[in-house]
């Protein structure tokens, strides 16, 4: 086959997959895009909460104005999301205190049947007729510069895609919003740590579509910078975070993906994002480009583990499992999983500081909480080895040998190479004797994962793990059987 016969059939192979790609998107387009009677209900419910919502709020406060945000502002929601999201405005003037109070009452008055609930202050959520509604509370600001809290920034990014977002890019936004669910990786919350509505949107106006976006996603190379509105000399006025014995402090985020927000120059929309979700887009961006399909656009849950599955993978692997099971702490999710996470961090490290080497590990929550780790070792001897320094460090090294000369349980110092070596009893000689001690609480902890743990908490060696299976047999199926 000569040279030009193989760039005609490269040529004829993008063609079929540029088709097929197509094709998916439009049968994509059919499930997500809202019809006429969808968005006619939504906008009529809205209105009508809108109109009770500004007659509270301008009743309470001179100036106090209402408008409706998000994603069914901004004509990206998906077909069969039912979220209307009411903030009420109010002067800068007014103190913090008002502005909740008065926020409450315009909320209770919108949504008589509602309740309260609260993020960075208080606001009202209810549902009517189908829609799951917010009424929050901020203030009106000229700049999101100037904001006093997260919520005050969301009618800027509103007003900002509303001049952007044409039929087109909404409906590639929708698609784009429906391939990041499919793969697992939607969702600004913490425990998810991934890609945010707002986030969607803009990366979609940046890059001009779907299918551009996911060709651009497929040849990042992180840290990816993206700057909307050219801020430029603008972003080193945030504080940079990088490590200086890199050389990147230049750079004001030490995030794998940057996207200034274009009405705060100081911030990263993508703060949230993972690394690991990063890269798990990016790898979805090529295997769907490579091989178009609808499954990528479908979440997948896996089916729980067995006791059976469970012990054939155990016997594979040939590593030790440990669990530390207790109460899940009473917290919302955003304040739970980085508690855990720190948690995880600091049991991981203890165990390897100890000699049991986590092979891979995990926290997982439901109504109790759990860190899940391997080991590539269960058992470490009854004596562990203790370098001092070398014996040319005089100081130093007078006071190693003194420490452990008189030392009768110590074997040793003795010398090897330039230094003393002794060898000591191990304080834990299993994992488990680690993990049940009072030594569990010197590592690094979340505030209330510890107070959960002095309540009580059981430890799970081999084949015990199996009792975690009726609670999270689904998520031990992820991590056995884990996917990018």
């Amino acid at each position: 086959m000569t040279e030009e016969d193989d760039s005609d059939e490269h040529e004829v192979r993008n063609a079929s997959r540029a088709r097929d790609l197509e094709t998916v998107v439009a049968e994509i387009r059919d499930r997500v895009d809202p019809d006429d009677d969808e968005r006619d209900r939504l906008r009529e419910v809205a209105d009508r909460l809108m109109d009770r919502a500004e007659t509270a709020a301008t009743e309470l406060c001179d100036g106090a104005d209402v408008l409706q945000v998000g994603s069914t502002a901004r004509n990206t929601w998906i077909s069969g999301d039912r979220d209307i999201d009411v903030f009420v405005r109010f002067p800068p003037e007014l103190d913090r205190e008002t502005l909740e109070e008065h926020g409450l009452e315009v909320g209770h008055a919108t949504l008589p049947e509602g309740h309260e609930e609260y993020a960075e202050h208080p606001y009202v959520k209810g549902e009517v007729e189908g829609f799951d509604v917010d009424v929050v509370p901020c203030f009106r600001l000229e700049s999101a510069t100037e904001i006093r809290s997260a919520v005050d920034r969301t009618p800027f990014h509103t007003r900002y895609l509303q001049t952007r977002l044409d039929e087109d890019l909404a409906a590639a936004v929708r698609v784009t919003k429906q391939f990041l669910k499919g793969i697992g990786v939607y969702g600004s919350d913490l425990r998810t740590q991934g890609f945010s509505g707002y986030l969607t949107e803009l990366l979609v106006c940046e890059y001009g579509g779907f299918r551009p976006l996911l060709e651009a996603a497929a040849d990042w190379h992180p840290p990816v910078e993206l700057d909307p509105e050219d801020h430029g000399q603008a972003r080193e006025t945030a504080s940079p975070s990088r490590d200086e014995e890199v050389n990147d402090v230049d750079l004001p985020f030490d995030d794998p993906l940057v996207v200034i927000d274009p009405t705060d120059p100081e911030r990263n929309v993508a703060a949230v994002c993972s690394s690991e979700n990063v890269a798990r887009f990016q790898h979805y961006a090529r295997e769907f480009l490579e091989s178009p399909h609808t499954d990528f656009f479908d979440p997948s849950e896996p089916e729980p583990l067995t006791e059976a599955d469970l012990s054939a993978h155990l016997e594979r692997r040939g590593t030790t499992p440990v669990a530390v099971r207790f109460d899940a702490p009473d917290l919302v999710e955003d304040q739970l999983y980085p508690q855990l996470r720190k948690s995880l961090a600091g049991i991981t490290q203890g165990l390897d500081d100890r000699g049991f080497d986590v092979f891979r590990a995990t926290t997982i929550a439901d109504e109790t909480a759990v860190v899940f780790a391997e080991l590539a070792v269960a058992e470490r001897p009854a004596v562990e080895r203790h370098e001092g320094p070398p014996i040319h460090v005089r100081g130093h090294a007078d006071g190693f040998y003194v420490a452990y000369a008189d030392d009768p349980d110590a074997y040793g110092p003795f010398i090897e190479d330039d230094r003393y070596v002794t060898e000591r009893e191990r304080e834990f000689t299993t994992a488990r004797e680690f993990l049940e001690s009072d030594r569990l609480f010197d590592v690094g902890l979340g505030a209330h994962v510890e107070t959960a743990l002095e309540d009580g908490y059981e430890v799970l060696i081999d084949d015990e793990v199996a009792a975690l299976l009726d609670e999270f047999g689904a998520e031990l199926a992820a991590y056995f059987e884990p996917r990018p």
